[in-house]
């Protein structure tokens, strides 16, 4: 949706998923850490934490979708108005586009942790063809923006892109705790980046921003370093807390 809600709802989603996924791999990484190398069969706990995770992914991806759909002013399921000779609504279309990408990752998941016959790494491929696919049709949602709009949301295809080319490399190396802290923060990063474009875009409070004014892309840009060192410290920070926690750490060691 073209107003401060339509980037309020993907930021919430890439924000609570960031946490989920910082909290999940820690508590594997600190079980695999803690268990014999001959060991790899994860236990119950963590197949629940997948279930969970895929059924996140689907019922969120559904509520995107209904939500850009079924607006006042949304589309309501139709792309084309024959009347009118045009499209319609074609941004609400693009962020339903992204969430059912979204939603095929999480059955993806689903699938890989409910059987053995599903190849490793094809939840990890799904999701990084969802992120693919979100960046990929944000890369051609700028065509004729003001300048600042469209260099707000060109900074968003830096972490949309880098957190694909992540999770694609878990497919090939699985298990690895830096490549699954790195992919967690970059969802933090796009969270955050979705509420700071709202904020830029649509004010819900507070003057509206220049949008061809020079400074203000300089301003947007440092704001994006600022928000990377602030999702790098989130991680670090529930890393540390679950991992400095007895009854968490308790928890991953009997979880067998």
């Amino acid at each position: 949706m073209a107003n401060f809600g339509g980037h309020a709802i993907p930021g919430s989603f890439f924000l609570l998923y960031g946490f989920w996924l910082t909290v999940k791999h820690i508590l594997q990484h600190h079980w695999r850490t803690n268990q014999p190398k001959a060991r790899r069969v994860m236990p119950p706990l963590f197949r629940k934490l997948d279930y969970m995770e895929g059924g996140f992914l689907i019922f969120a991806s559904f509520v995107g979708i209904m939500v850009e759909q079924f607006v006042v002013d949304g589309p309501h399921a139709r792309l084309y108005n024959p009347e009118g000779k045009s499209w319609v609504k074609l941004m609400n279309w693009q962020h339903s586009t992204m969430y059912l990408f979204f939603g095929i990752s999480g059955m993806a998941l689903v699938a890989s942790t409910a059987s053995k016959q599903v190849p490793a790494g094809l939840d990890r491929l799904a999701l990084s063809l969802a992120l693919f696919v979100e960046g990929f049709l944000f890369l051609y949602h700028l065509h004729n923006r003001p300048l600042l709009d469209a260099h707000i949301h060109s900074l968003l295809l830096f972490a949309v892109f880098s957190a694909s080319a992540s999770t694609m490399l878990e497919v090939f190396k699985r298990d690895d705790i830096v490549l699954e802290l790195l992919r967690a923060g970059l969802f933090f990063l796009q969270g955050s980046w979705f509420y700071q474009i709202g904020f830029v875009l649509y004010p819900p409070n507070g003057p509206k921003w220049d949008l061809t004014l020079h400074d203000n892309v300089m301003f947007v840009t440092m704001c994006f370093c600022w928000h990377l060192a602030v999702a790098l410290l989130l991680v670090a920070g529930i890393s540390s807390a679950v991992w400095l926690n007895d009854a968490v750490a308790w928890l991953c060691l009997n979880a067998r």
